[in-house]
This record gives structure tokens, sequence and C-alpha cells, in this order.
């Protein structure tokens, strides 16, 4: 492993205090329809209840399921609706150390490559949250800009406008107070 130069020039360790807790994998899937607006989840369970994000879950790795094959399953059981391999695509991938004390997360974001039919999305309360379509626009303001959680408002939302159709990666580091984050890749879409 390569150790980054700290600001005194002196090699550092980002691992060197970090707990040793679980780590999950998972998806979240950014369905946008005809109108720009972004299919969203008002949370009423764990992780961030009462919050809101784009549909996911957590990938079934130990049935060998790929973040792909998640992302079509959590977007059939959570909104009914049925996407091709080619409906979606990877966009970002983004690492959180140390989330909420609890876990590391590696989250694999995909996006609709078209926009999907509102009335296609057959499904919108279930026992996870009830789902709402947010105008593009209004998503960071959710709950009075408090209803996405701070590494969402602060760091995925920017990065998943500024590169839809294009691909990101992120690393935060919650061990920090504020947490800490740097884009590591970056390729915006170039002809908007």
């Amino acid at each position: 492993m390569t150790i980054p130069a700290g600001a005194s020039g002196q090699a550092t360790n980002p691992l060197e205090n970090a707990p040793n807790l679980p780590y999950k994998i998972a998806v979240l899937v950014y369905l946008y329809d005809e109108q720009n607006r972004l299919l969203m989840l008002h949370r009423l369970k764990k992780p961030n209840p009462g919050m809101y994000s784009p549909i996911g879950g957590k990938v079934e790795f130990h049935r060998g399921e790929s973040p792909h094959e998640c992302a079509r399953r959590e977007t059939w059981e959570e909104a009914g609706l049925t996407l091709d391999h080619q409906d979606i695509r990877l966009f970002g991938i983004v690492s959180e150390r140390a989330y909420q004390n609890e876990h590391h997360w590696l989250i694999f974001l995909f996006e609709s490559v078209k926009p999907i039919v509102a009335a296609d999305v057959t499904r919108m309360d279930f026992d996870e949250g009830k789902l709402q379509w947010v105008p593009v626009e209004e998503v960071a303001g959710l709950g009075n800009g408090m209803g996405l959680p701070e590494t969402d408002r602060r760091v995925m939302w920017p990065n998943a406008q500024k590169h839809r159709g294009g691909f990101f990666m992120v690393e935060i580091d919650c061990t920090k107070d504020p947490f800490d984050f740097c884009v590591v890749e970056s390729a915006p879409r170039l002809n908007r």
C-alpha cells in the first residue's frame, strides 16, 4: 500500500486510527422521470430513519449478487419497476469510513439512462417508507435542508448532480468531526 505524504511531507497512514468495524456493501439507484424528478424514499427504518434517500439496499454478496443485480432487485422490491441491465449505469462509488461509528460502507451509485415513466412505479408505500417524486432542484432542501443525511447532502448529492452521465468516486472519513472527504476520481459528463 502506498502511503500518502501529509502536509509536513511525512508519510501518513489514513487507516492508522481507523476503527475495526463491519463492512456493508450497498447500492443507491437514482431514478429520474420525464419531468426531471428524482424518486426518493422517505425512510422509516435504519439507517437514517425520518430522512430521504434514493431507493437502494444491501448487496447480497454472500449469495454472489453483483452490485448491478442488486440495483435491479432493489428497484423491483421497492418501486415495483422492472429494469433491464442496460436501463441503469454505474456512475459513482462512495466509500464511507466509520459511518455513525457503526459500519464502513461501500456504496455503488446507479442512475437511469433514460427517463422513467412515473406511472410505471407501482409501489409508493412499503415497510421501509414512502416513495415520492422530488424535483431535482428541491432535493437538497428536503426537510428544510435537514432531510438528507449530512454525507448525502454535502458530498453524495452534489457529486451525483455534477456527474450525471459521467463517473465519480469519493472517500468519506467519518472518524473526523466534521467528517472529511476526497473526490478521488471525477469524470463529469461533458455535453449536457
